[in-house]
C-alpha cells in the first residue's frame, strides 16, 4: 500500500462522497504540483471524482484563505498608499491654485506697468517730435538771422568801402589840381557854415550794383582773386574799377569756363533753326522725279537718324509750277533751312533763280550747300542755267559747295543726294563723326542719342535749355516798343537800390508786355554789365514742362553751378532740389566776382508757385537780385508787398505809333477817319494793351478788305475775341474745306498736347497734307501772333491765343478727348514700332494722365525705354508723379521695373540687344540710387556690369561707366573702401581706352578726389583734382577752337579792319585789344605782333612815359612769361613798374598789378632779395587801399612772412604771421580757412625754431579748422573774403607768375 497520493492522478480533482461543495481538510500529506493549478482546480465546479481524499480539500481552502489574506493586506496597503497620494495631490493642487492666483496678480500688475510705460513712451515720442520741430524752427530762425546779419555787415562794409573810394578819388583830384597850380579853397579856414561843402560819392547808392562787390577792386589786395594766378589779361585801364567782358579772367579760368559750359549745355549748331534739320530742295519740273523719289524713299531714313539724336527733320520743297505763289514762304524757308540742295538739269525757272541767288550767292557761308547736276550724253545746260552755275561758283570763295554729278537715272540721283545729305547732317550739323574717324554711337531704338559720357553727372535736357534760349531770343528780336526805355530805367534804379531788398515784382494785365520788357532788359544787362550772371526762365502755359517747379529750380541750380564747380553732386530728389537751391545761391553768390540776377517770367503760372517759391520770401544775399513778373489779377496776396513796377496800358500816342509802323511796313495807308475810329476804340484797358494793339495792327496790315476788317476788329473788346476773329479770318482765306478742317485740327492738337507738336508730326498725322499748304498755314498763324516755334514745336504765342482756340473749336469735353485720343494713337504707334523718342516720352504718359487712364499710363511707364528717356533727360520728378498717380510706392515700382527687365532680358539676343539691356539696368540702378534705395540699386548695376563684361570686353569703356556708377552707390552707402577700388578700376580702363588726358579720366580723378576728401586724405585729393583740372583745361582749348572762341575770332576780325588807318590813341587801344583776344585764342605769335605794334604806336602818339605804354609793356611781359622767357619778361615788368610809379597814385590798381607780378617773377627766378621790397610795397598799397585791419592786408603780411621764411629770417616772419592771424580772426572769424592756413604756417615756423609743443598745438587747431570747413561739390571753395590769390604755403612751390594782360578802355 502506498500513500493516498498514489491514488490520485495528476490533474484530477478530489470530491467528497456526498456531492458537497467540499469537506473539511484532513491532515493527510498530499503533494500538489503545481500550486497555482491546484488553487484554480479547487474552485472548479463539476462532477466529483470517486475515491478522492477529504484531507486534500481542506488544505486547498487553507491555502486560498492565506492567499486571500495576503491579497487583502496588499489591497489595504495599496488603498492607504493611494489615499496618501490623493491627499498629497490635493495639497499640491491647493498649492498650485495659490501660486496661480499669485502669478495672475503679478501678471495684472505687469500689464498695468506695461500700459503705463507705453503711455510714457508715447508721451516721450511726442515730446521728442515737438522738440525736433522747435529745433528746426530755431535752426531756420537762426539761419535767417545769420543771413540778415551777414547782409547787414556786408552792407555796412560796402558803405565804408564806398566812402574810402570817394575819399581816394577826392584826394587824387586834389593832387591833380595842386599839381596844375590851382589854389584849393579849404573850408576849414572859414567861419561860415555856408562854406562847408558836403561831399558825396556820385552814385554811391547804386555803385555796389554796377561795380564790383565789396573788396573786389583790381588791386594787389583784391578779394575776388580766389586763389588765381592772374595768368590772363588785365582787361581794363580805369581809375578804380575793372570793366569789360573779360575782367579779371585768366586764360586758364576761361578754359575752365568753356569746359563747364560745354559739359552742362552741349553745343547746338547754329545752323539748326529751332532744333530742326530743315532740308530745302530747289528744283524744276525736270528734277521733280528725283525729289519725289527722295521724299518717298529717303526722307524717313533721315528723319529716323535725326529723331534718334534728339532733333526733328523736315524736307521742304515747292512745286515748280506753283512756287511763284509762295514768295514769302520760300524766303522764310531759306532763312530757316539747315542745308539747301539745288537740283539742275538743263533749264531753270525764275523762282529757282531767286531762291538760288538768296541761298547760294548772297549768303553762301550761312549753311551747307549742295549742287546736284543731272547730266548725260544728250543733256546740256541752257544759258540761264550755265550763268546761274557760274554765279554760284564765283560766290563760293571758300569752296564749300558740294557738287553732286549724276549721269545715271533718277533713282541713282536720289540715292547720291541722300548719301551726301546724311554725311552733311552727321558731320557738319550734328557733329556726330569725330576727326579721328570714330563715329558716335547712336542708339536710335532707345532714343538716347548716343552713348552717355557724363559718368554720373546730373541728367540734363538740352531741349528745355534750348526752349528757354529761343523764348528769350524771339522776344528780344521784337522791336522795342515806345515807352519801354522808361520802364528799363526804373527797373535799373530798383535793382541798384542798396541791399537788402525783396524780389522785384513786374505786374501788368495779360498781354501788357512783361516778357518783352524782361527780354530787352536782359539784353541790356548782358551788354553793359558783362560781369553780372543772369539766370532767366520764361514760363509757358500751365502744365507744360516750363511750368514744372522742380525742373525750373533744377535748371537754375545747374546754370548757377556750371560757373563754379562740377554739377555731379547735385541731388535728384525733387524735395531736396527745391530745398537746396537757396543754399546754393547763398554759397555761390559769395564766390561770384560780380552780381547775380534771377529772373522768372510769369511766375504765377508755375504749379503751386507760393509753396515751391518760398525761398523768395527769405532775405537774398547782398549781391543777388530776384525779378519776377506776374499777372496783376493772379498775383498771390503775399507778394503784393514787394517793390512793384506796374506796366500801364499804352497811351493813345503809343497806340497810333505802333499801328502806323506796322501799316507802313505792309504799305497800307489808313484814312483819317479810320485812324480816328481806331483811336476811339483803343481807349479801354483791354483794348490798349500791347498785345491787343499788336494783333490789331497785324490784322489790319494783312487785310484784303480794310473797311470790313476794321469794322470787325472794333467789335472785339478784348484780346481773346480778337484772336477768335483772326482765326476766322485765316479760315476764310483757305480755299478748300479740307484745308479748313486741317487748320482746325492743327490748332486743336496744339491745344491738347503737353508741349506742342512739330511740323514732321503734323505731316505724319495728315498724310495727304502737302508741304506748301502746311507752311503757308503756319506762316499766317505766325503772322497774327497765334503760334510760334519753340525747340522745334509749335506752341501758342500767348495764353490768350490758346484760350481763343479752346472757345472757338473745343467748346465741349468730348472734342478735347477726341483730339487727345488722336495724339495717343499716333504716339502709341511709334511706341509699337520701337521709335521711343523724347517726344513719345514727353507726350504719351502725360496724355494718359489727362485722360485719367491709369492702366495705360502704367503700361507706358513699364516700357523701359520711355522711363529711361525721361530719367536721362532729368525729368525725375515727372516720372515720380506719374507713379504716384498710378498708386505705386517706391518699393512696388522698383519690383515692377525688375519684372519688366527680366521679361525683356529673355528676348535679348546679340551684342546690340545686350548692350541696350545693360543700359537699361544701369538706368534703373541710377534711378533707384536717386530714390535712396541703395540696397536695391546695387543689383541692377552689378547686372549691368556683368552684361558689359560678357557681351563687350572687360576693358571696354562701358565697363568703366558701370564701375563708376556702382562706386557712386557705395560712396552713398559709406562703403568707401569698395568705392575706391571700383573708381581705380574705372580710371585704369579709361586711361587704357582713351589715354591719360581724356575728359572721362578727369571725371574719374574728380570722383576719387572727392572720395579721398571724405576720408580726410587731403593731399591725395588735391593732387588728383589738379591733374583733372589740367585735363579739362586742355580739352577746353581743343573744343574752344570749334566753339568757345568763335566770338573772339569774329571780334578779332572786326578789330583788324579798324587798325588800317593812321596812328592814333584809339588805334593803339584796338591793337592792344587784338593782342589780348589772340592771347586768349592761344595764338601767342599773333598776340605778340599786335601788342608790339600797340606799344610802338603808343610811344609815337602818347610818349614813352604815358601809362598806356606801361599797359602794353605789362601785356608783353605777361606774354613772355607764358612762353617762359622770364628774363625778357622781367625787363618789361621793370619798365612798366617804373612808368606807373611816376605816373600813377601810390595805391592805384594798375601799379598794384605790376608790383604783384614782378614780385612773383622775382620769386620764381629765386631773386628773393629783390622781391622783398616789392612785397613790402604791396603791403603798403593794401594798407592804404583797405585800412590796416582788412583781410587783404593780412594776405600781404602772410606773403611777406613766407618770403622771410624762405630767406631764413624767422625772427622777422613771426610777428607778421601773428599780426595776420589776428586780422583774419577779427575780420573772418576763428574758423575761417584763412585762419587755418596761417596757423599751419605758424606751426611749421615753430617746428623749425624748435618749439615742438607749440607747433603741435597750432597744427592741431589748423587741422580742426580744415576738417570742420564745409565743402561744396568738387571740394572746398574759397571764401569771397579770401584775398590771397598769391598766398603761398611754406611747403608749397611758388605759383606760376604769369601776369595780367590789360585791355584799354575805349
Amino acid at each position: 500500500m502506498g500513500t493516498a497520493s498514489s491514488l490520485v492522478s495528476p490533474g484530477e480533482v478530489i470530491e467528497d462522497a456526498y456531492g458537497g461543495g467540499g469537506g473539511e481538510a484532513c491532515e493527510i500529506p498530499v503533494e500538489v504540483k503545481p500550486k497555482a493549478r491546484l488553487v484554480r482546480s479547487s474552485f472548479r465546479r463539476g462532477p466529483r471524482v470517486i475515491g478522492a481524499s477529504f484531507k486534500s480539500t481542506g488544505s486547498v481552502d487553507l491555502e486560498c484563505a492565506a492567499e486571500l489574506e495576503r491579497l487583502r493586506k496588499d489591497y489595504e496597503i495599496l488603498r492607504v498608499s493611494k489615499s496618501n497620494e490623493v491627499a498629497a495631490m490635493l495639497k499640491k493642487e491647493a498649492k498650485l491654485d495659490e501660486e496661480n492666483k499669485r502669478l495672475r496678480a503679478e501678471l495684472q500688475a505687469l500689464q498695468k506697468t506695461y500700459q503705463k510705460v507705453l503711455r510714457e513712451r508715447e508721451s516721450a515720442l511726442e515730446a521728442k517730435y515737438q522738440a525736433m520741430e522747435r529745433a528746426a524752427t530755431f535752426e531756420h530762425d537762426r539761419d535767417k538771422v545769420k543771413r540778415q546779419f551777414k547782409i547787414f555787415r556786408e552792407t555796412k562794409e560796402k558803405e565804408i568801402q564806398d566812402l574810402l573810394r570817394a575819399k581816394r578819388e577826392l584826394e587824387a583830384k586834389l593832387q591833380q589840381l595842386q599839381a596844375q597850380g590851382v589854389q584849393v579853397y579849404d573850408p576849414a579856414d572859414s567861419d561860415s557854415d555856408d562854406n562847408h561843402t558836403r561831399v558825396e560819392a556820385p552814385g554811391a547808392q547804386c555803385e555796389y550794383w554796377s561795380g564790383p562787390v565789396l573788396g573786389s577792386e583790381p588791386s594787389m589786395g583784391s578779394m575776388m582773386q580766389l586763389q588765381q594766378t592772374f595768368r590772363g589779361p588785365e582787361f581794363a585801364h580805369s581809375l578804380i574799377d575793372v570793366e569789360g567782358p573779360f575782367a579779371n579772367v585768366s586764360r586758364d579760368d576761361w578754359d575752365s569756363a568753356v569746359a563747364s559750359l560745354l559739359q552742362v549745355s552741349p553745343h547746338v549748331s547754329q545752323v539748326l533753326w529751332s532744333n530742326t534739320v530743315r532740308c530745302y530742295l530747289m528744283h524744276t519740273s525736270e528734277t521733280q522725279t528725283e525729289v519725289d523719289i527722295f521724299v518717298r524713299s529717303y526722307s524717313a531714313r533721315l528723319r529716323k537718324l535725326c529723331e534718334g539724336l534728339g532733333h526733328f527733320y523736315v524736307t521742304a520743297s515747292f512745286p515748280a509750277e506753283s512756287a511763284g505763289s509762295y514768295v514769302a514762304e520760300r524766303r522764310q524757308e531759306i532763312e530757316r533751312s539747315s542745308v539747301c540742295v539745288l537740283l539742275l538739269r538743263s533749264s531753270v525757272t525764275s523762282s529757282l533763280v531767286e531762291d538760288a541767288e538768296e541761298a547760294f550767292v548772297k549768303n553762301p557761308e550761312a549753311r551747307p550747300l549742295l549742287l546736284y547736276l543731272r547730266g548725260g550724253e544728250s543733256v546740256s545746260l541752257s544759258a540761264p542755267a550755265r550763268e546761274l552755275v557760274e554765279r554760284v561758283t564765283a560766290a563760293d570763295k571758300a569752296v564749300k559747295v558740294k557738287v553732286i554729278e549724276n549721269s545715271g537715272d533718277s533713282e541713282e540721283g536720289a540715292s547720291l543726294i541722300h548719301a551726301q545729305l546724311e554725311k552733311v547732317i552727321k558731320q557738319e550739323l550734328l557733329g556726330q563723326e569725330m576727326a579721328d574717324g570714330e563715329s558716335a554711337v547712336s542708339c536710335l531704338a532707345e532714343g538716347e542719342g548716343g552713348e552717355e559720357d557724363d559718368f554720373g553727372d546730373v541728367p540734363w535736357d538740352l531741349h528745355d535749355e534750348q526752349e528757354q534760349a529761343e523764348a528769350f531770343q524771339q522776344a528780344a528780336a521784337l522791336p522795342t516798343p515806345t515807352g519801354c526805355q522808361k520802364y528799363m530805367e526804373r527797373l535799373n534804379d530798383m535793382v541798384a537800390a542798396p541791399p537788402p531788398i525783396p524780389p522785384l515784382l513786374i505786374s501788368g494785365g495779360p498781354g501788357s508786355g512783361k516778357t518783352l520788357l524782361l527780354s530787352k532788359w536782359i539784353e541790356f544787362q548782358q551788354k553793359h554789365s558783362p560781369d553780372t550772371l543772369i539766370l532767366y526762365h520764361f514760363v509757358g502755359r500751365p502744365l507744360s514742362n516750363s511750368a514744372e517747379p522742380v525742373l525750373l529750380i533744377k535748371r537754375l541750380t545747374v546754370k548757377l553751378l556750371q560757373h563754379f564747380w562740377s554739377i555731379s553732386g547735385l541731388s535728384m530728389d525733387p524735395c531736396k532740389i527745391l530745398e537746396e537751391f537757396p543754399r546754393w545761391l547763398e554759397r555761390l553768390s559769395a564766390r561770384h566776382h560780380g552780381n547775380i540776377i534771377v529772373i522768372i517770367d510769369s511766375i504765377d503760372q508755375i504749379q503751386h508757385a507760393e509753396r515751391h517759391m518760398k525761398w523768395l520770401i527769405d532775405p537774398l544775399p547782398v549781391n543777388v537780385r530776384a525779378v519776377v513778373s506776374v499777372n496783376v489779377e493772379t498775383c498771390p496776396q503775399a507778394w503784393r508787398l514787394w517793390p512793384t513796377l506796374h506796366l500801364d496800358p499804352l497811351n493813345p500816342k503809343d497806340v497810333k505809333a505802333l499801328i502806323a509802323a506796322e501799316c507802313q511796313g505792309a504799305q497800307v495807308k489808313l484814312s483819317r477817319e479810320q485812324e480816328k475810329k481806331l483811336e476811339r476804340h483803343c481807349r479801354s484797358a483791354s483794348t490798349c494793351s500791347a498785345l491787343y494793339v499788336t494783333v490789331l495792327a497785324k490784322m489790319i496790315s494783312e487785310s484784303r478788305v480794310l473797311d470790313r476788317t476794321l469794322e470787325q476788329c472794333v467789335q472785339c473788346q478784348d484780346t481773346v475775341s480778337l484772336y477768335r476773329l483772326g482765326l476766322r479770318v485765316i479760315m476764310d482765306t483757305l480755299s478748300t474745306d479740307r484745308e479748313k478742317l486741317i487748320m482746325k485740327e492743327v490748332v486743336c492738337l496744339i491745344c491738347v498736347s503737353h508741349n506742342g507738336v512739330s511740323e514732321s508730326e503734323l505731316l505724319e498725322l495728315f498724310p495727304d497734307l502737302a508741304w506748301p499748304v502746311l507752311t503757308s498755314l503756319l506762316h499766317r498763324l505766325q503772322r497774327l501772333r497765334i503760334v510760334a516755334f519753340g525747340c522745334g514745336l509749335l506752341k501758342f504765342q500767348h495764353l490768350q491765343a490758346g484760350e481763343a482756340v479752346r472757345l472757338e473749336y473745343m467748346d465741349t469735353e468730348t472734342s478735347t478727348s477726341v483730339c487727345r485720343e488722336r495724339l495717343i494713337q499716333y504716339f502709341s504707334r511709334q511706341l509699337r514700332e520701337d521709335r521711343v523718342t523724347w517726344r513719345v516720352a514727353d507726350e504719351l504718359p502725360w496724355l494718359f494722365l489727362q485722360q485719367e487712364d491709369k492702366a495705360k499710363l502704367q503700361h507706358s511707364l513699364l516700357n523701359l525705354f520711355v522711363s529711361q528717356n525721361l530719367y536721362k533727360r532729368g525729368h525725375f520728378s515727372e516720372l515720380l508723379s506719374y507713379w504716384q498717380y498710378v498708386g505705386r510706392d517706391k518699393g512696388s515700382m522698383a519690383a515692377e521695373y525688375f519684372d519688366s527687365l527680366k521679361q525683356y532680358e529673355k528676348s535679348c539676343e546679340g551684342e546690340d540687344s545686350m548692350t541696350r539691356l545693360a543700359n537699361l539696368y544701369e538706368t534703373l540702378g541710377r534711378f533707384l540710387k536717386d530714390l535712396g534705395l541703395l540696397s536695391q540699386a546695387v543689383a541692377p548695376l552689378q547686372r549691368s556690369l556683368e552684361i558689359r563684361e560678357t557681351a563687350l570686353d572687360p576693358d571696354h569703356p562701358s565697363v568703366a561707366r558701370s564701375l563708376h556708377q556702382l562706386a557712386g552707390v557705395y560712396v552713398q552707402w559709406r562703403k568707401l573702401g569698395n568705392a575706391e577700388q571700383l573708381y581705380k578700376q574705372a580710371l585704369e580702363i579709361g586711361e587704357n581706352a582713351y589715354g591719360s588726358e581724356h575728359t572721362s579720366v578727369a571725371r574719374e580723378l574728380d570722383s576719387l578726389a572727392l572720395l579721398y576728401q571724405k576720408q580726410n586724405k587731403y593731399e591725395q585729393a588735391d593732387k588728383l583734382r589738379k591733374r583733372a583740372l589740367k585735363i579739362r583745361q586742355k580739352a577746353a582749348r581743343q573744343k574752344g577752337n570749334m566753339y568757345g572762341f568763335t566770338l573772339l575770332r569774329r571780334r578779332a576780325l572786326q578789330l583788324e579792319e579798324l587798325t588800317l588807318g593812321k596812328d592814333s590813341a584809339d588805334c593803339s587801344r584796338t591793337l592792344n585789344e587784338l593782342g589780348v583776344l589772340y592771347y586768349l585764342q592761344n595764338n601767342l605769335d599773333a598776340a605778340k605782333v599786335f601788342l608790339t605794334r600797340s606799344l610802338e604806336m603808343r610811344r609815337r602818339v602818347l610818349g614813352p612815359d604815358h601809362p598806356d605804354c606801361a599797359q602794353s609793356l605789362n601785356n608783353l611781359a605777361a606774354l613772355h612769361c607764358e612762353r617762359r622767357e622770364y628774363e625778357r619778361a622781367e625787363e618789361l615788368y621793370e619798365s612798366a613798374l617804373d612808368i606807373r610809379r611816376r605816373a600813377l597814385a601810390p595805391d592805384h590798381p594798375s601799379l598794384a598789378y605790376t608790383v604783384k607780378h614782378l614780385a612773383m617773377l622775382y620769386k620764381r627766378r629765386g631773386k628773393l632779395e629783390k622781391a622783398v621790397p616789392l612785397y613790402e610795397l604791396a603791403l603798403e598799397i593794401r594798407e592804404k587801399s583797405f585800412g590796416p585791419k582788412h583781410p587783404s592786408v593780412a594776405t600781404a603780411l602772410v606773403n611777406l612772412a613766407v618770403l622771410y621764411c624762405q630767406l631764413k629770417h624767422h625772427g622777422e616772419a613771426l610777428p607778421l604771421y601773428e599780426q595776420a592771424l589776428k586780422i583774419y580772426e577779427d575780420s573772418l572769424g576763428r574758423s575761417h580757412p584763412r585762419v587755418g592756413e596761417t596757423l599751419k604756417n605758424l606751426a611749421v615756423l615753430s617746428y623749425e625754431e624748435g618749439d615742438f609743443e607749440k607747433a603741435a598745438e597750432l597744427y592741431k587747431r589748423a587741422m580742426e579748422i580744415k576738417e570742420a570747413e564745409p565743402s561744396l561739390v568738387g571740394g572746398k571753395a574759397p571764401s569771397r573774403h579770401s584775398s590771397g590769390g598769391d598766398t603761398f604755403s611754406l611747403r608749397s612751390p611758388a605759383l606760376h607768375p604769369n601776369a595780367s594782360l590789360q585791355l584799354g578802355n575805349r
